[in-house]
């Protein structure tokens, strides 16, 4: 018996794992809830739903290839050797395959389950399949992970050129088993269960996933470029969630995106161009977990910036939690990661860099807090977000790159749909005074409780090029 273990990857199709094992077979699938490691990882309340919403759909489709579904129940992962160990024991396994998983207290965990298995003979056979490439195998000439993106993902296209990694074919039913599907929790220890807005936002299932990554390479795709940085339009391809939770394989995006442009990754179409680039982003970030792992410890890439002198301030922190700091795009844009567990890309650049730059708080209580409340919630992606806008990160915007957003909310929201979508208390304001009620000053009467900005942007952004001015030169390396 071989046994398939699953996390990140709910999915029958493209799975590299799931393949692996069945053509060893026969399978039995194993799923771990762990409540308090998710709670430890800040895992949002949204997106532990959709993983189990997920998980009943995976179910149904292992069921039709005669797969049953294990589920166990642990509080953290220090807890998985030992429950595999004995899974394995009770059903006869063979050997254990999983896709790879980065970061440390995954690779620390998958150590424990290998050693653990090991000493009865059970291999963990750990497979390639949330990447394209494996981390350590895209680097510098000097035998680094890369710092910088556009020299990563230049090595990257070499390699596409070369061999674009394959889709792996859906496994065949196999002869059914006596062994029974275990019942599924609908919700997990500790999390409330999100609102039912969320839940018809983000439905689960690959069927969803993949029809959503159909209808984007199918059209959308085309204008991405022009459309991705604007949040009142539907420009973006809304499949984060299910890359996230594993739904849908990066290299299903991949061959989506290129059969929409004629199997070009450099020319053609500009928008299926600027996607493509977006997935490499995400494998950047992931090879950088591995190849600098401090930064999955709440520690800067950037070392130098760890002397930073963040205020203490959570009155301010809290304003920018609950979308009250009188910056209309920017409380926009934190009501709307509240209410559907997901924010627009440029808005996660201006909140962070409001935050970060404007409030100087420290990027960590920011990360924790989209960490908290995002439905694709991935810890390399959203590091490498906060880090970047906040100047601490590997190929950082440059500290004195600081998005003013009044001017941002005026360049892409420029009719102001998006702010009276979400801070309905300036609807009537003009398309011009909506990006900053302020400027209308005590004679308009209609802003009612909106409050007056709690920085001035032009003040807080000399003091943030001063805390930065103020820092010791960089320092390289891990």
């Amino acid at each position: 018996m071989q046994l398939i273990w699953f996390r990140c990857d709910l999915r029958v199709h493209d799975n590299t794992a799931l393949a692996a094992a069945c053509k060893q077979g026969p399978v039995v699938a194993l799923y771990l809830v762990s409540p308090g490691q998710w709670r430890e990882h800040d895992d949002a309340p949204a997106k532990v739903d959709f993983w189990l919403r997920n998980l009943a759909e995976l179910r149904q489709q292992l069921e039709a290839l005669h797969i049953p579904l294990l589920v166990r129940t642990l509080e953290f992962w220090s807890e998985a050797p030992k429950v595999l160990a004995e899974v394995c024991g009770q059903h006869s396994v063979q050997a254990v395959h999983c896709n790879e998983e980065y970061g440390v207290n995954e690779s620390a965990r998958d150590s424990a389950v290998r050693q653990r298995l090991g000493k009865d003979g059970i291999e963990l056979h750990s497979h390639l399949d949330q990447l394209f490439f494996k981390p350590g195998s895209v680097l510098t000439k000097s035998g680094t992970y890369f710092q910088v993106f556009s020299q990563f993902r230049k090595v990257c296209y070499e390699r596409f050129h070369q061999s674009v990694p394959a889709l792996v074919p859906k496994p065949r039913a196999q002869a059914p088993v006596s062994i029974k599907s275990d019942a599924l929790a609908r919700s997990a220890d500790g999390f409330a269960q999100p609102p039912k807005a969320i839940i018809e936002l983000w439905p689960a299932g690959e069927d969803e996933a993949r029809r959503r990554l159909t209808h984007f390479c199918g059209g959308p795709i085309e204008d991405y470029l022009s459309e991705r940085d604007l949040p009142a339009h539907p420009g973006t391809s809304q499949l984060s969630a299910y890359l996230a939770a594993g739904v849908v394989s990066p290299r299903q995006c991949l061959h989506a995106a290129l059969a929409s442009n004629q199997g070009e990754f450099q020319s053609g179409n500009v928008g299926a161009v600027t996607w493509i680039n977006e997935l490499c982003w995400r494998e950047f970030y992931k090879h950088i977990l591995v190849g600098y792992p401090r930064v999955s410890m709440h520690r800067a890439f950037r070392q130098e910036t760890e002397a930073l002198r963040w205020r203490d301030a959570p009155a301010d922190l809290q304003a920018w939690q609950e979308g009250r700091t009188g910056l209309p795009i920017v409380d926009a844009a934190m009501r709307q990661l509240v209410a559907t567990g997901w924010m627009h890309n440029r808005l996660r650049m201006i909140t962070a860099m409001f935050l970060t730059k404007n409030l100087l708080i420290d990027w960590r209580l920011g990360e924790r807090f989209f960490m908290q409340h995002l439905i694709d919630g991935d810890l390399a992606s959203n590091n490498g977000g906060w880090q970047w806008s906040s100047s601490t990160g590997t190929d950082a915007s440059p500290y004195f790159r600081i998005f003013n957003p009044t001017s941002q909310s005026a360049k892409f929201d420029a009719q102001g749909v998006f702010i009276r979508q979400w801070v309905p208390e300036l609807a009537s304001l003009g398309n011009k005074e909506v990006h900053d009620p302020n400027s209308v000053g005590d004679l308009f009467s209609g802003v009612g409780d909106y409050p007056r900005p709690i920085v001035d942007l032009r003040k807080s952004r000399e003091r943030a090029l001063a805390a930065f001015r103020d820092l010791p030169q960089r320092e390289v390396g891990g």
